[in-house]
């Protein structure tokens, strides 16, 4: 089915030819059209046109009025204030837009998808190999889950990548460390998989870490150790591999916890990139883009210095010859250019580390792998803060383990749905706490700007009150009772009937869900996608509370109500299933 028109584009249109026919040099200017309290939309447009026109902005408003075409669509128009139209729409035209957008049998609820697709690769969930996920790894991959559905959505081509922490010192430090010390993976933890092995892992990782920082002999012998890992020497990269493998089988099941699919394939950790980072570094040398400096190889900056007021450099390859984060980022960038044939690279990364991939962007620009064409963008996130406003860390100071924190806020949630629970079983009430506990997380993440830091509350994450999932979740489970309890009657638009305030008022929220789904898409922003999802919930809930829906007063008002609780809910499921958040259709 092709996309509906929206109510606001239609209305935009009836504007656009009223302008022209006012003001022919007005042809194509926006009549700038918001949500109104005072009617159903305002245009704001002709102030400033006015303006350019030198003519009095409230005599033009009353020009263009008189040719507003009112009927189908449009209900009545007044002038306002200095020079502003106030719209309201048919409550025919609302009814009959819904049914349009309820008769899309993909269930896209005729949101448009793009003619002229782009390639997009997203960077995102990159945890570290023989280390426990912990907080910080939880907004890389919810943000970038969320933006993955609403980027393929709206029709563009997406290529996930996880670019795991799989090489570098720690490896030769780590295996050094193993080889020295091999009873301290007994032949028991060699038997465990996923959380028991990564545990086991993460306690040698922190021994060898310690050795690393106070032994300068033992930190000889693990340099030595990465150098034969970089070199392919076969049994330190069999033992390299054993890590690898059994930090992904932990990485599956803590993904899977998360209610998020992780393909084997979109895998490609920075040892991906090892083939690729001498040629990096020759054709960012050859072409003069980086310089030798006290023998590193460093591209240099004007706008960014140090506190001394030195230039701060990005550095692509070390005086020892080892390379840094740069060199695999450049070539990672070279790999999703012109492998991948992205037109953008979207990395999902904290934003404390800003400045290095602007760095490493404009290294890439200058190296003419980044231009008009294509682009790179960081949709940087804030910090996870706990509730006292600091940093989240376990009493004890350590940084709160991932798995943990998803345990407690399953466990939460299942005392919510138990108590509310009226006739499910206990295999029900575990499957619905997982899916609230796990949407609570996501829906206080995501319904936050990105790059704003959150704090984390489990108290108001599972509560049903406010601005949450269960919120959410509950207002489909009742529409879905609803529906349920209506038995034979089934739902079916009747725009011959005229509207309640509540029920106009919601028609027209359901109607903007394409161009907001459109916005969320375009701008990487998640937030704005909850924010609508909250305030279509408050408005069913208003809905609900004024218009009976069972007990309506004639039979086409019982079908109207129960189509317009219908397409609320397919509204609710199909956006929450956008931000990676399962609807339950029972609590």
């Amino acid at each position: 089915m092709a996309s509906v028109t929206s109510l606001s584009d239609s209305v935009q249109q009836h504007l656009a030819s009223a302008l022209s026919a006012t003001l022919p040099e007005a042809a194509g200017a926006d009549p700038l059209l918001r949500r109104s309290d005072r009617a159903d939309f305002q245009a704001n447009g002709i102030l400033a046109l006015a303006k350019k026109a030198k003519a009095n902005p409230r005599e033009l408003a009353t020009q263009v009025f008189s040719q507003v075409v009112t009927g189908d669509v449009i209900k009545d128009v007044e002038v306002s204030g200095p020079g502003f139209l106030n719209i309201t729409i048919a409550d025919r035209a609302i009814t009959e837009n819904l049914a349009a957008r309820y008769a899309d049998e993909s269930g896209r609820l005729g949101v448009p998808q793009a003619a002229h697709p782009g390639t997009t690769v997203i960077d995102y969930a990159q945890p570290n190999v023989a280390k426990e996920m912990h907080v910080g790894h939880l907004r890389s991959a919810v943000i970038g889950d969320a933006a993955v559905h609403l980027l393929e959505f709206t029709g563009e081509n997406v290529i996930r990548r996880h670019h795991i922490g799989d090489w570098g010192t720690q490896f030769g430090m780590l295996i050094q460390y193993l080889d020295e010390h091999p009873h301290e993976l007994d032949h028991k933890a060699a038997q465990v998989t996923g959380e028991e092995a990564m545990s086991n892992l993460d306690r040698l990782y922190k021994a060898a870490r310690k050795l690393f920082d106070s032994d300068e002999e033992f930190k000889t012998r693990a340099r030595r150790r990465v150098v034969d890992l970089q070199a392919g020497d076969p049994r330190t990269l069999a033992t390299w591999q054993k890590f690898v493998d059994e930090s992904k089988i932990y990485f599956f099941s803590v993904f899977e916890k998360l209610d998020m699919e992780i393909q084997d394939p979109d895998i490609v950790g920075e040892s991906g990139y090892n083939d690729m980072l001498a040629e990096t570094c020759r054709l960012l040398e050859e072409s003069g883009v980086a310089v030798r400096s006290e023998g590193a190889l460093c591209v240099f900056f004007e706008d960014i210095k140090g506190p001394d007021g030195n230039p701060v450099p990005l550095i692509v390859q070390k005086s020892d010859g080892g390379y840094g984060y740069a060199a695999t980022d450049l070539s990672a960038i070279r790999d999703r250019v012109f492998n991948l044939k992205a037109n953008t690279l979207l990395y999902v990364v904290d934003a404390r580390q800003a400045l290095h991939f602007r760095m490493v962007f404009e290294t890439a620009r200058r190296a003419g792998w980044l231009n008009e064409d294509v682009t790179a963008v960081q949709l940087a996130f804030g910090t996870v803060l706990g509730k006292d406003g600091k940093p989240f860390k376990t009493r004890e100071g350590e940084t709160v383990r991932l798995v943990d924190l998803l345990d407690e806020a399953i466990e939460r949630a299942s005392a919510v749905v138990r108590e509310k629970a009226q006739d499910l079983s206990e295999q029900e009430i575990s499957e619905r706490g997982a899916q609230v506990g796990i949407g609570a997380v996501k829906y206080a993440d995501l319904s936050t700007s990105a790059n704003r830091d959150y704090k984390f509350d489990l108290d108001q994450m599972v509560s049903l009150n406010g601005d949450t999932s269960v919120y959410l979740q509950y207002a489909y489970a009742r529409i879905r009772s609803i529906l349920r309890k209506a038995g034979e009657v089934r739902p079916a638009a009747r725009p011959e009937l005229e509207l309640a305030e509540a029920e106009r008022a919601l028609g027209l929220h359901v109607d903007a869900f394409a161009e907001t789904v459109a916005e969320a898409a375009s701008e990487y922003a998640p937030h704005k996608l909850a924010a609508y999802l909250y305030q279509l919930a408050s408005l069913y809930t208003t809905f609900y509370d004024k218009c009976p829906v069972l007990k309506a007063e004639t039979p086409e008002q019982v079908e109207n109500r129960l189509f317009l609780c219908d397409v609320t809910a397919r509204t609710l499921h199909q956006g929450m299933a956008l931000l990676g958040i399962r609807t339950p259709e029972k609590l």
